[in-house]
């Protein structure tokens, strides 16, 4: 009668129904080791994923410019300010509205109900397309409620005049 004597590893499983394994003295439950792993790396990556997200919003159908699209991203930076990013698609050319105008100006009202001029849109056409876009960028100490575009006779005006293009919902 012969015995063999099997190679010992530096992990066992223990034959009882908890199903740990010795590794180098140390009982570790391998679901509940590989389940933490990943939990806390999903838990990593999803934080990630939301802190670096920007806010997006769509302007509303505007009656005055109804094929016009657009929206509005918003970032909070490392400074606590806010990005503000308008994009603007199939807008007419200001002085084709009637009343004819000038230029399109972005306004932003505050969460201290303020309302302040922030800018004027820049608008282009591409040279294989005739869609009129336009697009915006500024940085608020503020924090923005709503975002508005008006058509104005001149980008420096400093209350909105009657003539709103676009409007955003509440943040």
């Amino acid at each position: 009668m012969s015995v063999t004597k099997e190679p010992t590893n530096s992990v066992s499983t223990d034959n009882n129904r908890t199903g740990m394994q010795h590794f180098k003295g140390v009982n570790i439950k391998p679901l509940t080791l590989v389940k933490t792993v990943f939990l806390s790396t999903m838990a990593i990556i999803a934080v990630i994923f939301f802190s670096s997200c920007a806010r997006k919003l769509v302007f509303q159908v505007s009656p005055i410019v109804p094929a016009a699209r657009g929206d509005v991203k918003i970032k909070r930076d490392h400074n606590k300010n806010y990005n503000i990013y308008v994009s603007l698609e199939d807008l007419a050319e200001p002085s084709r509205l009637t009343p004819a105008k000038q230029t399109y100006v972005v306004w932003l009202v505050a969460n201290d109900n303020s309302t302040k001029n922030v800018g004027q849109v820049k608008t282009s056409t591409s040279l294989l397309s005739h869609t009129l876009r336009g697009s915006f960028e500024t940085v608020s100490s503020s924090k923005p409620v709503r975002v508005f575009i008006t058509a104005e006779d001149n980008a420096t005006v400093l209350m909105p005049g009657g003539m709103m293009v676009m409007t955003t919902n509440g943040f």
